[in-house]
């Protein structure tokens, strides 16, 4: 008991401060829309204000240890929550409808990534476990695919740390960017876009962010079930990669592999499809017109409305969690690869879309 407590408190102050920017953050939103251009909705979404702002404040000023406790707690499981949370939006026939269309493109675009490192660091010259570690990072899952694969190839903490940079970088400028482009180019075509932001942006909670980014500014709320459910589907793909990549860096050495597909599985996409399920049961359970329908109504409303606090209190810290100092002491090269293979993601999910699109219509 005594150390379940001393674990809140020292999570307490960090978890206060990312909720206090979120809904700072929504205050500024409202701000802008009212005061400034007389409008209900903001140009500018909440969670890219969270974001910039916790980039701002987070680079002002050097955060306190005790801080990044609960800031780093946020980012991890308040996150993941989130997500889980958003499956309660979903039915599970469009889950079905939405993972058969993303599946062959999240196929492609990890190949596209793989062949193009290869191809590269032989005009680039970094190490081949950097390289390993920015394809898997770029085409699975960003920072949790190469903090899980770093161990099985032996990576250095520095590799690491290129690598995570890598996907920080271009991951926080992809979501705050491709869901106008997504928006412009798809003409508010919901499953378009979500695949696109599915596929070519990298971290879990930065595809969420950027769904719902879309669906706070242009009112389509399926785009971010549909990137919801891409990314979920590209970060199950850890459990054949990871293997393999251990094999394939590994190959011609007599060693025993360490590593564990339970301690890989992204497990909080056990908890996403569970939320599926529990809106679907619930709506059958419940009689549309009766008392109980509208409790289960105001219910499945209160979770959508957590979803979207936790995901904009898990960008505000990923905004103060980001030192831009340390960004620009790395070096260019792997920066150079980093950028190529996040570009060619993008590509490839645009090329996949627009040859198959009479199958999206």
């Amino acid at each position: 008991m005594i150390n379940n407590l001393q674990s809140l408190k020292s999570i307490a102050p960090g978890l206060i401060l990312a909720l206090i920017f979120c809904l700072f953050s929504q205050g500024i939103n409202n701000v802008i829309a009212i005061e400034i251009f007389g409008t209900e909705k903001s140009p500018i979404s909440t969670v890219l204000i969270a974001i910039l702002l916790g980039i701002l404040m987070g680079n002002a000023f050097t955060p306190r240890p005790g801080m990044m406790i609960g800031l780093d707690f946020t980012q991890q499981y308040i996150l993941k929550l989130g997500i889980i949370f958003l499956g309660i939006r979903l039915s599970f026939a469009d889950f079905i409808r939405f993972g058969s269309v993303a599946i062959p493109l999240v196929i492609f675009c990890i190949l596209g990534v793989l062949i193009l490192i290869k191809l590269l660091i032989k005009k680039v010259s970094i190490s081949s476990k950097m390289s390993y570690l920015i394809a898997i990072g770029t085409s699975v899952c960003g920072a949790t695919a190469i903090v899980a694969t770093a161990p099985v190839i032996k990576a250095k903490k520095t590799e690491v740390a290129y690598a995570i940079a890598n996907i920080t970088l271009f991951g926080v400028i992809a979501m705050l960017i491709y869901p106008y482009f997504a928006e412009w180019f798809f003409e508010n075509n919901a499953l378009k876009a979500g695949l696109f932001l599915g596929t070519s942006i990298h971290e879990t909670s930065q595809v969420a962010a950027a769904g719902l980014i879309y669906d706070q500014q242009f009112n389509n709320p399926e785009t971010l079930n549909v990137a919801t459910v891409t990314k979920l589907i590209r970060n199950t793909f850890l459990v054949i990669l990871i293997p393999l990549f251990a094999f394939l860096y590994n190959r011609g050495e007599i060693k025993e592999q360490k590593y564990s597909i339970l301690n890989i599985f992204p497990y909080f996409v056990i908890g996403f499809i569970g939320m599926i399920i529990l809106r679907n049961l619930g709506d059958q359970f419940f009689s549309i017109g009766t008392d109980n329908f509208y409790t289960w109504s105001k219910f499945i409303e209160y979770l959508k409305i957590l979803a979207t606090i936790f995901l904009t209190m898990a960008m505000a810290a990923v905004g103060i969690s980001i030192n831009l100092n340390e960004l620009k002491s790395m070096g260019y090269k792997p920066f150079v690869v980093g950028l190529i293979a996040a570009v060619t993601v993008g590509i490839i999910s645009l090329i996949y879309i627009e040859t198959l699109k009479n199958f999206f219509i």
